[in-house]
């Protein structure tokens, strides 16, 4: 069997974008802060399937992080500031800074975030997408 190396096999039409999503994914593993992403039940009718991304952040405060959405990047920054006026006799919690991206898929968007024990937690939700067929006449050339 055959393995594809890249996505430019003739099967994958308009693909070419995924192919730097994947790029993108394996640069982004430094593995700070810790996250996990959980499907949350869902309660009402609408039928949109939630999603809720959990970061440990300990030790930020709602001031020191910012969520953004950028086109379809969902962007988490943390920036801790040095306590000037701190005399440690040790220090072994540093002041991090850090930048955790999530690529979504299209129609996905951001319905809240909330900080609370440490946790930083950001609820997106996918709307049910339509499932559309079509039929394709075919055209003679006269």
């Amino acid at each position: 069997m055959s393995r594809i190396k890249s996505l430019t096999s003739s099967l994958l039409l308009g693909f070419e974008v995924s192919e730097a999503v994947l790029a993108k994914i394996a640069r982004n593993n430094d593995g700070y802060p810790p996250y996990n992403i959980e499907r949350v039940r869902r309660t009402g009718a609408d039928g949109q399937e939630r999603l809720r991304i959990t970061l440990a952040v300990a030790g930020f405060e709602e001031s020191e992080l910012e969520v953004m959405l950028e086109a379809s990047t969902l962007l988490v920054r943390g920036r801790q500031s040095e306590r000037p006026d701190a005399d440690y006799l040790f220090r072994g919690i540093a002041a991090r800074q850090f930048q955790r991206s999530f690529m979504l898929a299209d129609g996905m968007d951001v319905l809240k975030a909330s900080l609370h024990n440490g946790l930083l937690k950001i609820d997106l939700i996918r709307p049910n997408p339509q499932q559309e067929v079509r039929k394709i006449n075919i055209s003679i050339p006269q």
